[in-house]
């Protein structure tokens, strides 16, 4: 099968990287020209890579249609493709809906839309999917670990948390920044942070049938460091804020 990418951004650019990476069975990938220098990059970097003279050569020539592009950009040029109902179409758009796009794309294809995040080019990561589908969980599970949700209005609430990753890279680059502030070479600092959260996470996966409770009361020790900083940050309302965050982004992804 021969599979398109409309739009050439950083979570296209994972995906692509992913696949390539993986035993996934394929012909070529056809990529957007629109994002010359990520295409360029693509194209030098795997050898089934073929950009594209537009967007509608992409859906003549591809059996499954990845949608990668902003919900501004997708509600503009969508409308105006000829899609095929033969056609698997794949959304990663955050705030167009599944029956935004059916109406948008005008024919009886299959349509689902997905949450993958950078880790794919690892092949690492979950890749929430609605509705499930199992060609597509089989895809998403070559090359991370796709989690299918019946709801779509339940999936919206992973699109929510899926927000959280340029705050958790905020706060890895805080911690960093403190330690480098203290002396600490900046190499040797951001190592051991993002090393740290690293084993954390690692450690949370293996314990995912505990309740996360359990974990938070485990990393604490009376009177200890650990307990104090839980303490503090919970006085100072940051995870109440936290809440607070992911409630007002449920709420525009409801609109």
């Amino acid at each position: 099968m021969n599979i398109g990418f409309i739009g050439t951004g950083r979570i296209a650019f994972a995906v692509i990287t992913g696949i390539s990476k993986s035993n996934i069975i394929y012909k070529k990938i056809v990529i957007s020209p629109r994002n010359k220098e990520t295409s360029k990059k693509l194209k030098k970097k795997f050898s089934k890579i073929k950009i594209a003279k537009n967007n509608q050569e992409i859906l003549n020539t591809c059996n499954w249609v990845f949608l990668s592009v902003t919900p501004t950009v997708g509600k503009k040029i969508i409308k105006d493709l000829i899609f095929k109902s033969s056609q698997i179409i794949i959304s990663f758009i955050s705030t167009i809906t599944l029956d935004q796009l059916k109406k948008a794309i005008k024919v009886k294809a299959k349509i689902i839309r997905a949450i993958p995040l950078p880790p794919i080019s690892l092949k690492k990561g979950p890749v929430p999917i609605c509705p499930p589908n199992k060609k597509v969980k089989e895809f998403f599970d070559k090359i991370g670990s796709a989690i299918e949700i019946k709801n779509e209005k339940s999936s919206i609430n992973f699109w929510a948390v899926s927000a959280m990753m340029a705050p958790f890279y905020e706060l890895l680059r805080v911690m960093t920044d403190w330690l480098v502030k203290r002396g600490i070479k900046k190499n040797i600092a951001q190592k051991y942070i993002t090393t740290l959260f690293l084993a954390l996470s690692e450690d949370a996966v293996v314990n995912s049938k505990k309740d996360l409770k359990q974990l938070v009361n485990d990393a604490q020790t009376p009177k200890g460091l650990n307990e104090q900083s839980l303490r503090e940050l919970t006085k100072l309302g940051f995870y109440k804020k936290l809440e607070k965050t992911l409630n007002n982004i449920n709420k525009r992804l409801e609109r």
